[in-house]
């Protein structure tokens, strides 16, 4: 493994980089404050500014962690954060990564966090990662087209296996392996 940690990277629409306490205002507005997009997620919505800022602020201090992934996605007309995409799981002994996302309801349907993710799988397996997996819940089958247009296949359903916002759910699990490395 050759972890770098958060560095930027470029799309053609896009750049994801490190947060910075500046986009706390913006990433409440956009998605921390939504119920419809936290929905399917396992964080609650943030009650106040506040809350953002404190999450932002744990995300910078660990920045100097070559193992650790987080990313604003901003696009490149704007440097605006709009949402959001890490490595929220890792397993050094089967080189494998599971990312998690998610955009402002304002960007949603766009191809915007299929564009993020796609560049997140590329990144991650220059950095050695073999597998990269990311999961849904049944129930939001538009999570799980995002993973399919970044090149993800569906592995399976893990009934019962999951907890968010909406409660106990049902997982689809999608996955990228790369055996040619």
């Amino acid at each position: 493994m050759k972890d770098r940690g958060t560095e930027t990277i470029i799309t053609e629409r896009l750049i994801l980089r490190r947060f910075a306490e500046a986009d706390a205002p913006q990433a409440y507005a956009s998605w921390c404050s939504d119920p419809q997009v936290v929905k399917y997620l396992t964080w609650p919505v943030h009650a106040s500014v506040n809350v953002t800022e404190e999450v932002i602020r744990s995300w910078i201090s660990q920045y100097d962690d070559p193992c650790f992934y987080q990313w604003a996605i901003c696009l490149k007309d704007t440097d605006e954060a709009i949402g959001s995409i890490s490595v929220v799981n890792r397993d050094d002994s089967t080189e494998a990564a599971e990312i998690g996302y998610c955009i402002g309801r304002a960007y949603w349907h766009q191809g915007i966090t299929a564009e993020a993710l796609k560049a997140v799988i590329a990144y991650l397996h220059e950095a050695g990662y073999a597998r990269i997996c990311a999961r849904h819940d049944t129930n939001n089958p538009a999570s799980g087209r995002v993973m399919a247009k970044a090149g993800m296949r569906q592995e399976g359903i893990l009934r019962h296996a999951g907890r968010n916002n909406t409660g106990i759910c049902d997982l689809v699990v999608c996955a990228v392996i790369f055996e040619d490395r």
